[in-house]
């Protein structure tokens, strides 16, 4: 398998994950432009597409799926909450008949040689999921826009090759930032998103010897950077209550404008 992260963070979302003959795209939250570049980079192009796994319907993550769709008739799957939102709204246009396809969380299924697993996650959308890809015998999951995590969301991250895990924010640069009181309350809540401290957390419970690489993504452009999420994770990691240290890891950050290096496993 391989994996990429195009692009993460708050400002947009697109991940890439493929087998030798299958392409799949999580979430088209920037340009189709700069989804071709990504692309390019790991010399493929959008028509090598065999479909888009869409978390939910915010826009930082379908900012470029109309396009995508109409251009390249990509299906596009979705949990059927996600799909009822993505045809309310005005921002991806109409999207061709027939390219829709409805998913259920905890109900795998396969495109191509990929085998798919949407669970459930919590956040304020119509109906979220994020996503275990198998092939091979090797897994990756992508697990952003988490207000909460539980033994449920630990099950379907465990045994990972590689993993995308949101560390959207430090929770004392939110407190203390600029954004109104009501925004604050929602990032902060179980249904918002994972905190530095909190992904750290969660990455310690999923944790095993054979785990090849850890993202860290959906960085806020406002309330965190890189450097401090990185940080922050790892001593998470070193001093939880676990028998590994962060270093025994390649933990890296997955940019949000630019693609990053890409993981063959």
């Amino acid at each position: 398998m391989k994996f990429c992260s195009i692009a993460s963070g708050s400002s947009g979302n697109c991940i890439y994950a493929g087998s030798s003959d299958t392409a799949v795209l999580i979430d088209a939250g920037i340009s189709g432009k700069r989804i071709e570049q990504g692309l390019n980079e790991l010399e493929l192009t959008t028509s090598d597409v065999d479909g888009i796994l869409v978390t939910h319907e915010h826009s930082d993550h379908i900012k470029g799926l109309g396009v995508l769709a109409r251009r390249y008739g990509i299906p596009i799957y979705a949990t059927r909450g996600t799909i009822a939102a993505l045809t309310e709204t005005t921002a991806i246009g109409k999207i061709p008949d027939g390219l829709l396809r409805e998913i259920r969380e905890d109900e795998s299924f396969f495109i191509g040689s990929l085998k798919v697993l949407p669970f459930s996650i919590s956040h304020d959308a119509a109906q979220p999921v994020g996503y275990r890809i198998e092939s091979g015998g090797k897994a990756a999951a992508v697990a952003t826009d988490m207000g909460c995590y539980s033994d449920y969301t630990i099950r379907n991250l465990s045994g990972l090759d590689v993993l995308l895990l949101e560390s959207n924010h430090d929770v004392r640069m939110l407190e203390a930032g600029r954004y109104p009181y009501y925004l604050k309350r929602r990032i902060l809540s179980e249904k918002g998103h994972l905190s530095n401290e909190t992904a750290g957390q969660l990455l310690g419970r999923v944790l095993h010897d054979k785990l090849r690489e850890v993202f860290l993504g959906h960085l806020s452009q406002e309330n965190n950077y890189e450097a401090l999420a990185f940080a922050t994770v790892c001593d998470e990691v070193t001093l939880g209550d676990n028998p590994y240290r962060s270093s025994d890891f390649r933990i890296t950050i997955a940019h949000r404008d630019m693609p990053g290096e890409a993981v063959v496993f």
